[in-house]
């Protein structure tokens, strides 16, 4: 099992992981509909998406988590 430490990264990364995978299969749907080869065209353009995603996620969400703090009431 990965530690606790580790647990905003792996979130980081599941996170990323999903929702790159998710919008990259719709853009990629969108740009070239059902072809033959779409896994692969999709999988070219999945895992770009994801090694950018990854960083991002990781800068973004404590500046996500401070914005929803501010907004939600205690």
């Amino acid at each position: 099992m990965i530690p606790r430490r580790f647990e905003p990264i792996a979130f980081g990364f599941a996170l990323s992981g999903l929702m790159s995978s998710i919008i990259s299969a719709i853009s990629t749907f969108r740009a070239v509909g059902v072809i033959p080869n779409f896994a692969g065209v999709w999988m070219g353009a999945w895992i770009p998406s994801w090694i950018i995603a990854f960083p991002v996620v990781l800068v973004v969400a404590p500046l996500a988590r401070r914005i929803v703090h501010r907004l939600v009431k205690n």
